[in-house]
């Protein structure tokens, strides 16, 4: 079933997210030591709950947890230190809150321990490729699953990155994964597909993947887009990490004008805003046409 056939939802563990009315704002937590943006800030599980908690009261739609960071070289890390770092943090938010909750994982083992700890959505930035037991455990669980295009593992992905078509690869790659995971027992309305900007991409790359995004929508599924505060933003415009905000929101309106359905964010209040008014002026425009 295509996007246009009237899919409303992205159904998560039964749970219905609605992307009618504007895209989900997915509010992003790194329990780690080394992410790119704001690793070691929410190592601590109280300071990362707290963090979580005021993600939610900005307007989060989904609360996106992690505890291994996939930026460029990062090094691996096993299953039981990152279930020691995420579990937690999952548990006390969804006592606290009734946000979408999402594990950032590419292990078995650790999504399905997030599954029992109340986590509805896997977000494997591998795309079902690293763990073998990953498509049955969101199966089972009847998750929300994002699937993500990436070449190579962190430690390697930024070396020399060629494609003859960037946009063309990374859609049939999706399409691919989104079948295999079909063919794995996977709801069609549970599935997600991610272009991974930054995974794998030369700043080019990354720009021509957001100047087609509406291409994703021919996969059929929903399309989740990261881009915020990523480097290629601070290549473009010359920007410290930290001072990356104008250009996350400068994407992220372009992805909304342009039909993705998650946004997955830092900053989730300015998001939030940014989404809101892009929305407004289309749908004035809308009328008009």
């Amino acid at each position: 079933m295509a996007i246009g056939d009237g899919v409303s939802a992205w159904v998560c563990r039964g749970r219905r997210l609605e992307v009618a009315d504007r895209p989900l704002i997915m509010g992003i937590v790194n329990v780690t030591p080394d992410s790119f943006s704001d690793g070691g800030s929410f190592l601590d599980s109280g300071r990362a709950v707290d963090h979580a908690l005021q993600l939610v009261a900005e307007g989060a739609d989904i609360v996106d947890i992690g505890g291994e960071s996939t930026r460029p070289g990062a090094e691996a890390v096993d299953v039981s230190e990152e279930c020691r770092r995420v579990l937690p943090v999952i548990e006390q938010v969804a006592a606290q809150s009734d946000v979408a909750l999402s594990i950032d994982t590419m292990k078995a083992a650790v999504a399905r321990e997030a599954l029992e700890a109340g986590v509805h959505i896997v977000n494997d930035v591998s795309a079902l490729t690293h763990d073998a037991g990953m498509a049955t455990v969101a199966s089972d669980g009847r998750a929300g699953l994002v699937l993500m295009h990436r070449r190579g593992t962190p430690r390697c992905m930024q070396d020399d990155p060629r494609y003859d078509d960037v946009v063309a690869t990374v859609a049939a790659y999706l399409e691919a994964r989104v079948e295999a995971a079909r063919a794995a027992g996977i709801a069609h309305e549970a599935l997600a597909v991610d272009p991974g900007i930054g995974f794998g991409k030369t700043v080019r790359h990354n720009l021509q993947l957001l100047a087609n995004v509406d291409r994703l929508r021919m996969v059929g599924v929903r399309t989740l887009v990261g881009l915020s505060r990523k480097r290629f933003i601070g290549d473009v415009s010359g920007a410290a990490v930290e001072d990356r905000l104008a250009g996350s929101l400068a994407g992220l309106v372009h992805c909304v004008l342009a039909g993705v359905d998650i946004m997955r964010v830092h900053d989730v209040a300015a998001s939030l805003q940014a989404t809101r008014l892009a929305k407004a002026i289309q749908g004035e425009r809308q009328q008009e046409l």
